[in-house]
This record gives structure tokens, sequence and C-alpha cells, in this order.
């Protein structure tokens, strides 16, 4: 099989093409031949040395894929070879060939091409848990998304829609256009206008119920301070540690310093709420996970999911398709293609 190797801490470069003996599933267990893997900021922050639960160098990055089943362990009904398949991988997902336990596979909706179904499993289940399993967002809310331009945001727009809540999110002015017709009511320039006054005049002074910020450091405690009495706060990043141009350690450690101390008396008085969300640390609630991915795959279904892959990069290009990221070009998914 052929796997993409991040071989060391760095830039695109770091990414190579490498040739490898096929894996073979293991008990409970199913191989799946990739068709395209999701690319994940999380995948950036590991090339650059950012990002703590990457495995030790080399590595193969990579947590969601489709593609088609060929090969099953034992415990693991027969029945599932053959079939077209969406993916949450442990890492290895930059490959044509990965095993991974069943309980992470479900059936690709017919509707979707491989491209499309890749883009599924980090974007939707992130703002799953962000909007609605902890941030229980309301039809009478409004919904503050920040990069709301992001896979995670497209996918946060279709999830707010769905609920009925009143959507904001902060883009580059580039992409308001498609983000209206996406569903967002209100998209705010970020690099023109300060966000905050902006938000503070759409709601009259009263602030958004719940906010989804990747953001980090200071960002937080912007965030926080525009939030509504029962207001939510739900963190899930910090991207800003990648625009930095100090080295590895050091960047984070900026980032860090900046971050907001929440006290739960402080709390208490505003009568607000702040969270975490970490896909990558959900890997203990397999069955959560797998019914919070049912009701979404029955969103395909529905015609409220509609993942948006802005643009699909062949397998031996993906240095070509983290700078594509990076530089900020990317509205929705990015995937790969083998």
């Amino acid at each position: 099989m052929k796997q993409i190797v991040l071989v060391g801490r760095g830039g695109p470069d770091k990414l190579e093409v490498r040739e490898a003996p096929d894996p073979r599933p293991g008990t409970g267990e199913v191989r799946i031949r990739v068709r395209a893997s999701g690319i994940n900021f999380a995948d950036i922050l590991a090339r650059k040395g950012l990002y703590p639960d990457a495995p030790a160098l080399p590595t193969v990055v990579g947590y969601e894929v489709s593609g088609t089943v060929d090969e099953v362990g034992g415990g693991v009904d027969a029945d599932w070879i053959g079939k077209d398949v969406v993916a949450l991988t442990r890492f290895g997902g930059y490959a044509d060939a990965v095993c991974v336990p069943r309980v992470q596979v479900f059936d690709k909706p017919r509707a979707l091409s491989f491209e499309e179904a890749a883009g599924i499993p980090v974007s939707y289940l992130t703002a799953w848990q962000l909007l609605v399993v902890m941030g229980s967002l309301k039809p009478d809310e409004t919904v503050l998304i920040h990069n709301i331009g992001s896979g995670l945001g497209l996918a946060a727009i279709d999830i707010a829609r769905h609920v009925g809540a009143t959507i904001y999110g902060t883009a580059s002015a580039g992409k308001h256009a498609f983000l209206r017709e996406r569903g967002a009511d209100e998209v705010i320039d970020y690099r023109a206008t300060d966000w905050s006054a902006e938000v503070d005049r759409l709601t009259q002074g009263r602030g958004v119920a719940l906010i989804t910020d990747p953001l980090g450091g200071s960002h937080w405690k912007k965030s926080y301070r525009a939030l509504r009495a029962t207001g939510r706060l739900g963190m899930f990043g910090v991207s800003t540690a990648s625009s930095s141009r100090l080295p590895g350690p050091l960047r984070l450690g900026r980032v860090a310093a900046g971050m907001p101390l929440f006290h739960p008396v402080g709390l208490m008085s505003a009568n607000r709420a702040v969270f975490g969300v970490n896909l990558g640390h959900m890997w203990g609630e397999p069955e959560m996970v797998a019914g919070w991915m049912s009701i979404l795959l029955d969103g395909v279904d529905d015609g409220w999911v509609r993942p948006h892959v802005d643009r699909a990069f062949a397998f031996d290009d993906a240095g070509a398709a983290h700078t594509y990221i990076e530089d900020r070009r990317s509205t929705g998914k990015v995937v790969l293609t083998t």
C-alpha cells in the first residue's frame, strides 16, 4: 500500500509518499481500501509539532476516510466485505489501506461521493458535540461560529439550520456570499471590522447564546465577553498557534499565556458556561459517537446534512493540500483521493 508519512516537524515537504506492506485486520477490525481521506487542521498542527496527541515520528496522520471494505478480522460479519463505508481512524488515514475497529465504520450514504463522505466524520461530529450535545442550542437562540468558512463551520451551519437557530459567523469577505447561500444569517469580516462590536450591534447589546471558537489564546476572552446571560462558549482548538513565526514550543507557550482563567464564582455571577471539545479524546466512548454519527447520516438522507468539498487533491499532493488550507483559500472541506 501507499502511505503519506510525516517524517519530521516543519513544512509540507515533511510529508513523503512511501510504500508499506498491506495491513491485516485484527479481531473486531475491518480493512478499508481508501478512496478519499479527509484533511483536518489537527494534521497540520501535527506536522508543525504543535499537536500533543500525534504519535512519534515517523507517523501517518489522518482521522477520517471513505472507501470499500475488502477484508474483515475475527468476530466481524463477512457481509461487510464489499461495502462502501465511511470511518473514523485513530491516525493512519493518509493511506490507501487502513484497518479500523468495526464500531468506527459506517455505511456510506449512496447519495454522497467518496470525497463528500470523507468530509463528514470529524467536522460534523465535532459540530454536533459543540452545538447540540454540549452547547444545547435551541431554536430561539443565536449562535456565533468563528471560522465559519471551514469544513467544521459549514457543518455547524447545517446543524444550526436544522435546530432552527439564528446563525452569525466570522470569515473573510470573499466567502460571505457563499456562506449566506449555505444558511448563515449574518457574516462578519473579522479582517475589516471588530467582530465583537458587530455582534453587539446585531444583538442590541444582549450578546449571543452560544459561541464556537477554534482560535484559542486571548481570543477566548473576547468570545466569552460576547455571551449573553445563560450563554455558552465552546472551545475546540488553538489554530492561532499555527500562524505564529515562533519555534514550535514557544508558539504554544504564547497562546497559553493569553488564555483566560475561568473562575467558578465569576461563571456563577455572569450566568455563563464554558466547555471544551476534543473529538480525538472520545475513543473511549465509541457507542456514544456512533449514536451521533447515526443521526448525522440520517440527516444526509433527510437533506439537512450537506457536506461541501472545496477541493480534492491527488494523494501525492498532500503537501499542496496542506498549503492550500494554511493559506486560508479553502471554503469547506479539503480531501485527498487515492
